[in-house]
This record gives C-alpha cells, sequence and structure tokens, in this order.
C-alpha cells in the first residue's frame, strides 16, 4: 500500500489499468468534487512572488489615426514576455517588425527586443498577457504613478531591469 500524508489508497493495478506507463499512479487520487476556478477577465493570475503572472486585459479601441501605444516603446534586459489575443486584433512591434495578432494568435517577445503594443481597430480587443513578476511589478508601479514623464518612466523602468526607449529606437 502506498502512503499518502492525507490518505492512504491501495497501489492501482498497472497491469489492467495502463500496462507500461508511469503516469498510472496519477489514477490513484480520492475523487472530490472540484473547486471551480475564477473567472480571469479582468483579473490575475500569479502575482509578484510568483513564477509567471497572466493576466487578461482589454483595450476599448482607438479613433482612427496613428497607433495609440498601450505601453510605451521599451525593452526588458533579462524578462520574456507574451501575449495571446482572445478577441478582437493588436498590433505588437517586436524590434523593427509590426506583428498583426488577431483571435486565436499569440506574439512572444524575447527579452532585450525593443517592443510596444496597441489595439488598431475601434472595436475592443481582449487579451492575456502572460509575464514575469518583475514585469508585472513594474505595470503595477507605472499605475500608481501620478507624474508620467518620460524622465519618472525612465527611473521607474530602470527600477525593473527594463529600459523605456525614444519611438525612434
Amino acid at each position: 500500500m502506498s502512503t499518502s500524508s492525507a490518505l492512504s489508497l491501495p497501489e492501482p493495478d498497472r497491469s489492467t489499468i495502463c500496462p507500461k506507463r508511469n503516469w498510472c499512479s496519477m489514477l490513484a487520487f480520492p475523487m472530490t468534487k472540484p473547486t471551480i476556478a475564477s473567472r480571469l477577465a479582468g483579473n490575475v493570475i500569479g502575482s509578484g512572488e510568483h513564477s509567471f503572472v497572466v493576466a487578461e486585459w482589454r483595450d476599448a479601441g482607438s479613433p482612427p489615426g496613428p497607433p495609440r501605444p498601450i505601453a510605451p516603446l521599451h525593452l526588458h534586459n533579462h524578462d520574456d514576455e507574451a501575449w495571446y489575443v482572445l478577441e478582437g486584433t493588436l498590433h505588437v512591434r517586436v524590434g523593427q517588425d509590426v506583428v498583426e495578432a488577431r483571435a486565436g494568435s499569440a506574439v512572444f517577445v524575447p527579452r532585450e527586443t525593443p517592443h510596444t503594443y496597441w489595439n488598431p481597430d475601434v472595436l475592443p480587443a481582449r487579451y492575456l498577457l502572460v509575464m514575469t513578476p518583475n514585469i508585472f511589478r513594474l505595470i503595477q508601479e507605472i499605475h500608481t504613478m501620478e507624474d508620467r514623464s518620460p524622465a519618472a518612466l525612465r527611473e521607474v523602468f530602470a527600477r525593473y531591469d527594463s529600459k523605456l526607449l525614444d519611438s525612434e529606437d
């Protein structure tokens, strides 16, 4: 019999359940009513204390005209970042390229790569942002800033091992 700290279960008969498979031991767990996960919509899973953070965010759309960046052009020295578009469209500048990401598309931006993103449409976009805790803490601090001048933003980006860039970079 195998023992767990919470409960003892008989070892499953692997020869009849799934011969030659190491993952069979996963079948030996008690069936209980599952906890219902909260909706992610507009929220975050993970925190600055975890290995990664996933946020579901929304952008209402832009009036016709030049791009309206959701984030200024920047780079992260040691952090990767990714977007998965749930609804609508995002444009993500990755280095010198602009990637159009429609619903169901994903964009990965490796560390040390200049990037920004925007919703090019008048319609809303809803997306997941997958980031490191460091990027999450940076975004949280930016959202609390009263002074968002370029100098103040540069200082905050630097604290999180990131760099605010000029739009020509």
